[in-house]
């Protein structure tokens, strides 16, 4: 079993940046594949960014790409998302999820989730 609980999420104005955090606790942090997904209001959840086990390598959706940076600290059981020049339309609920499956990208490929943080971008 794997906990996870995010922190970091907020009120922020469009341009702006925040730092999204994960903490795990249970089984082996550095043998899963990490996510990042968010769900707007009336929207279904969708993939954010991941990074994977073992080689860590990195995936973003091409809504937040080049805007958003996702690492991993084996060490520390985290994972956190950097987002920068924020808009309105990254508006949502974000949750950080946990997966055995190399490269995932699907909700279903995720076993693990956290129960979210809010980030709201005001225009």
């Amino acid at each position: 079993q794997v906990q996870l609980v995010e922190s970091g999420g907020g009120l922020v104005q469009a341009g702006g940046s925040l730092s999204l955090s994960c903490a795990a606790s249970g089984r082996t942090f550095s043998g899963y594949t990490m996510a990042w997904f968010r769900q707007a209001p009336g929207k279904e959840r969708e993939f954010v960014a991941h990074i994977n086990r073992g080689d860590g390598t990195t995936y973003y959706s091409d809504s937040v790409k080049g805007r958003s940076t996702i690492s991993r600290d084996n060490a520390k059981n985290t994972v956190s998302l950097q987002m920068n020049n924020l808009k309105p339309e990254d508006t949502a609920v974000y949750y950080c999820a946990a997966g055995t499956v190399w490269g995932a990208r699907s909700l279903r490929n995720y076993d693990y989730w956290g129960r979210g943080t809010q980030v709201t971008v005001s225009s």
